[in-house]
């Protein structure tokens, strides 16, 4: 039997390798798997022309993917920073990368990482519409962003943001109803933007269906963009971003009837009391398709800390449904990330994506940290580090500030709790002070 997408696959009764290396991976049954993914609740981005792929799934009952967001800007156009940088990502874990090049050979970048990079591969082809064509922003056709979509296509590029919620009618609402913030989403602003200045639809909700042939023909997934994502924690849950949901919840079902997979982006910025409310209603408004989320950043004060900002929204969003975190690194708000940037962004979406695997009882999820446990309460140093989720930041810590006794830390030294109880237990004398 033949099929283009996984999802075509999943309905026709198809097991692909694909799905295969996927449920291997998550511990899921074939059958299971297979369920989810005709229904759209679990995506595998995987474009046919990106040959060196390490599959992934996201979505419901699946491990918290995390993407990493990396690539040139005017300021910052050095391809070689940004592979040191895409190396870095995998060789941590992050299951994807999105390219967001805005500056200089944009398909030359893609095409490498569509060669050489075994994790997803996004892109914002919006972004690249504009650099690619080399004039002003009025003057690019409906045409012409549709071209773009169908190179990405052609590139190997697994998932597309497409801002295709953000329709005249969107506009008019977030028109109406005075932000903060205004729009954030740099995609959704330059849509916003064309629609503003030539007096026309957005082309990718107007010819929608003819995106939906270019992803059917590759096997990409769409990752419906949230151009009216609050850009502050007061914007949040405001009327336009629930219009655009609404909006992407009725585009899902017809991506869906095209056998075409489907996740949904979600908030940027987001009270605490506000973040598992959302995951409900973008449930509920887009019929299960996973949740991509920038963060959510919980506060607007802490520029330069804005990896632990969104690490606190992503674990509690994660928790409620969320399937996919996108990092945030310290330098948010601020420059593009350098590779030790991208290094804290990761650690703390990974913290945050595990924490919230054991909130949601991920099969597997517990034993990392059952063995973490059994290390310390033994404690075996060596095998503490080799468990660490940045083994070479825990050994620092150690060596800089080395104890008299090889079995306690320079915390607690004599007074310390687990090397003492296991003194009693085993029948020995505890003095503490003589020690």
């Amino acid at each position: 039997m033949n099929y283009t997408t996984q999802m075509e696959a999943a309905r026709k009764g198809i097991f692909t390798k694909e799905m295969e290396i996927v449920a291997q991976k998550e511990k899921m049954e074939k059958d299971k798997l297979m369920a989810l993914i005709a229904e759209g609740k679990i995506i595998i981005p995987c474009n046919k022309n990106h040959k060196c792929i390490d599959p992934n799934g996201v979505g419901a009952m699946l491990r918290t993917k995390i993407n990493v967001n990396l690539g040139t800007s005017r300021d910052m156009a050095d391809l070689e920073t940004e592979l040191e940088k895409v190396n870095s990502a995998v060789n941590m874990g992050a299951e994807a990368i999105m390219d967001l090049s805005s500056y200089g050979d944009t398909r030359k970048f893609r095409r490498l990482l569509t060669e050489k990079c075994p994790a997803m591969i996004g892109t914002v082809p919006i972004y690249d519409a504009v650099v690619y064509y080399h004039k002003p922003l009025a003057k690019i056709s409906t045409d012409e962003w549709i071209d773009i979509v169908r190179m990405h296509a052609e590139d190997g590029v697994d998932f597309m943001t497409i801002h295709c919620g953000m329709n005249r009618a969107t506009a008019e609402r977030f028109k109406k109803n005075k932000r903060l913030m205004n729009i954030v989403s740099r995609g959704g602003s330059i849509m916003f933007a064309w629609m503003e200045m030539t007096g026309k639809e957005n082309p990718f909700f107007e010819r929608f269906d003819e995106i939906l042939e270019i992803c059917r023909e590759y096997d990409v997934t769409l990752s419906l963009g949230d151009a009216c994502r609050p850009g502050c924690v007061k914007d949040a849950t405001d009327a336009a971003q629930i219009e655009e949901l609404i909006a992407l919840g009725e585009l899902t079902k017809r991506a869906w009837e095209k056998d075409v997979q489907v996740m949904i982006e979600g908030p940027g910025h987001m009270p605490i009391d506000q973040i598992a409310a959302n995951m409900e209603i973008q449930k509920t408004l887009c019929h299960g398709a996973p949740f991509y989320v920038l963060g959510p950043i919980v506060t607007d004060i802490a520029p330069g800390y804005d990896h632990i900002t969104s690490a606190i929204g992503g674990a509690i969003a994660a928790s409620a449904g969320a399937s996919f975190l996108c990092y945030v690194t310290p330098a948010e708000h601020l420059s593009l990330p350098n590779v030790d940037d991208v290094k804290e962004g990761i650690i703390a979406v990974k913290i945050a994506a595990h924490a919230a695997d054991i909130a949601k009882k991920v099969p597997g999820a517990m034993d990392w940290d059952n063995e973490m446990s059994d290390a310390r309460q033994k404690l075996d140093w060596a095998k503490m580090f080799s468990l660490a989720i940045d083994p070479e930041k825990a050994k620092k810590y150690r060596d800089k500030s080395k104890p008299q006794a090889e079995d306690t830390c320079s915390m607690c030294g004599n007074f310390c709790a687990v090397r003492n109880v296991n003194r009693i237990l085993n029948g020995e004398i505890v003095s503490i002070y003589e020690e």
